[in-house]
Formats: C-alpha cells, structure tokens, sequence
C-alpha cells in the first residue's frame, strides 16, 4: 500500500511526538486534545472526498475543507462553539508547524489561518451558595469507605479551588504538612505548579482521610491521593467517577436546600471559591494567582459575575434606599396643587 504523501502522516507524527511535547513542553492533557482534533480532521477528510486513509495528502487541507469540518463539528457530533474554535486552532498550530518544515506548505497555513474564529456567547460562572455548599458537602456518608473519600475530595477541591484533574493528579508527597504554614502543590494547566495554603480544617481533615486511604504514615509516596481499587490494583480515579457522585449528591441536597442547582458537577467548587474569595475582598491579581490563572484577564469573569456584590454596592452608595421616596410635598395641600398647576 503506498501512501499519496507520506510527509503529510509524518508530519502529524512528527507534531504529536515530538514537537508538542518535547519542544513546546505541552502537557499530556494538551498533547491528547490536539490528537483528538486531528483524528477527527482526518476521520471528516475521509468521509468528505470519499477516499481512504493513505490516499489522504495536504492537498485536501483547504479553506473549504477546513470550513466544512467545522461545520461538520457542529452539525454531525453537537459541538460547541467554544469547542469548534479549539479544534480550528489546534488545525492552525499544525499547519504553523508544517509551514516550517516546508515552505510549499506555508500556502496551506496562510489560507486556513483565514477561516473565521466562531463568536462565543459569554461564559456563566456556576456557583454555589454559601448554604447550598454547606449542605453539599454534608451529603457524604462518612461511616462509609466512600463517603469519607467523596467528601475529603470536595472539601480539599473547594478549599483549593483546584480543577478535576489537578485533584486527579495529586500523590501524597505534593502535601508539605512539616511547613510553617501548610501547603499542597497542584500541577495545573501546562505543567504549570503553584503552591496552594491549606485551611486548618482541610488538614484535620487530611489526616482522617489518611488514616483510611494511606499505609502507614508515609506522606512523602509517589501514589495517588485519590484512586480506585480495580482488579485488586489502585489506580488514578477517572473524572466520570468524581462527575458521578457530585451529581448523586446534588440530587439528595436538593432535598434539603432549596439554592442547589439542578446540575451540580466539580467545576462549580473552584468557580464557589473563586466568587467567595472575591466576595470577602481578595484582590483580582492574586485572585488570579491562586487560580493558577496566566492572565488576570481571565479572572475578571467573576468579577462580571458577581451580582451580589454589585447590588450591595448599590445600596451602600444610596443607604436610604432610592426605592423608598419621601411623601410628596403637595399631597393632601389644595392650595400647593392649584399652584404647581399655575391657577393661582
């Protein structure tokens, strides 16, 4: 079987294996979501032009074709605007680096860069209540192995207002429980690491889901904070597993508070820590710090967020309520009105 362009299958070998990882330093995470964008490239490219995997070439990587994947995104697989334009990037990132290999290929880069980004419409940050995430994090049943893993996950993801998987990815020797004031290190997007301090509370915690979940007490080990034990063997707790009991325990707290939402999923415990800390006056650029942010840019959004904040800050520039008027100066005065009306 003989390819129609060999270069063009190395050249995606070539920016998967090496170029991302190794020379821009991606994370895996990163690496995996341009592997996934251009599967699905070629996966379209085939059904599209009607030809089978080796007869593919950078002939077929066009405008029009690039145009037509996306839309192909949306109408065929249901995907999101925001999730149509980190497809189209992660095309433009290949063919950036394709142009470099060969100037013949700059061409394709240059006209597939003038494909359109989608307008998004404006992000809704989700959170939660400081009642709704009381009753939350009550809903764990902590005589149970699980209630006890559930709920520290919870707390520590709230606490730190961690993403899903930099809890995932925590090991035992990221706590330094020895320090002065401790502190657990996350490894966040990009590989980037940034020290978190821990509430009093979370480490009592922490040492209770230790006496359970860690042999001995050795908290200096390479294995994983959270994990499920599958044919006898720990392994890395999945995100469906974490997406799956928030939602169960958002069911049962909707029971007893009514500030639940119908959908409650782990994102919305870093976004509630976010909106509380920004509430009690943190400052927007450790704010962003703390979040692991690269632009504070990106932590404005819970700043636009916050409407509670915006109509406390009404009330305080008018103590008196502009919704309370003073009676009118004229009611109940025939003579006051006759005037105001000019008949006398």
């Amino acid at each position: 079987m003989k390819f129609k362009d060999e270069n063009f299958f190395k050249a995606i070998r070539d920016f998967l294996n090496v170029y991302l990882p190794k020379q821009k330093c991606y994370s895996a995470n990163t690496v995996r979501s341009y592997r996934i964008s251009l599967n699905l490239l070629i996966d379209y490219l085939m059904q599209a032009n009607d030809v089978p995997l080796y007869r593919l070439s950078f002939d077929d990587v066009t405008m029009e074709s690039i145009n037509g994947f996306l839309d192909w995104l949306q109408s065929e697989r249901k995907c999101s605007s925001s999730t149509r334009n980190q497809r189209l990037m992660a095309v433009r990132s290949f063919l950036n680096y394709a142009s470099g290999l060969n100037p013949a290929y700059v061409f394709r880069q240059i006209e597939v860069s003038r494909v359109p980004v989608q307008k998004t419409q404006g992000k809704i940050v989700e959170f939660l209540s400081e009642n709704a995430l009381k009753t939350l994090l009550a809903q764990p049943d902590l005589q149970a192995h699980t209630g006890i893993r559930n709920c520290f996950f919870m707390t520590l993801m709230y606490d730190c207002a961690a993403r899903c998987q930099e809890m995932l990815d925590l090991k035992w020797r990221d706590f330094e429980l020895d320090a002065t004031h401790p502190y657990v290190r996350l490894a966040g997007k990009g590989n980037k690491t940034r020290t978190v301090p821990l509430m009093e509370k979370t480490i009592d915690m922490l040492y209770f889901y230790a006496k359970h979940f860690l042999s001995g007490t050795d908290f200096k080990n390479d294995s994983y904070v959270f994990y499920t034990v599958i044919h006898g063997k720990h392994c890395q707790m999945s995100p469906d597993t974490v997406a799956s009991f928030m939602k169960k325990y958002g069911v049962e707290a909707q029971q007893h508070c009514a500030d639940i939402p119908d959908r409650v999923h782990p994102h919305q415990l870093r976004h509630t820590r976010a909106i509380h800390l920004y509430r009690s006056g943190f400052p927007l650029t450790l704010l962003a710090e703390f979040l692991g942010h690269t632009h504070v840019e990106t932590t404005r959004v819970y700043a636009y967020a916050d409407t509670e904040m915006k109509r406390e800050a009404i009330l305080k520039a008018d103590p008196e309520n502009l919704s309370v008027q003073e009676p009118a100066i004229w009611k109940g005065d025939d003579e006051m009105i006759k005037k105001l009306y000019g008949l006398i």
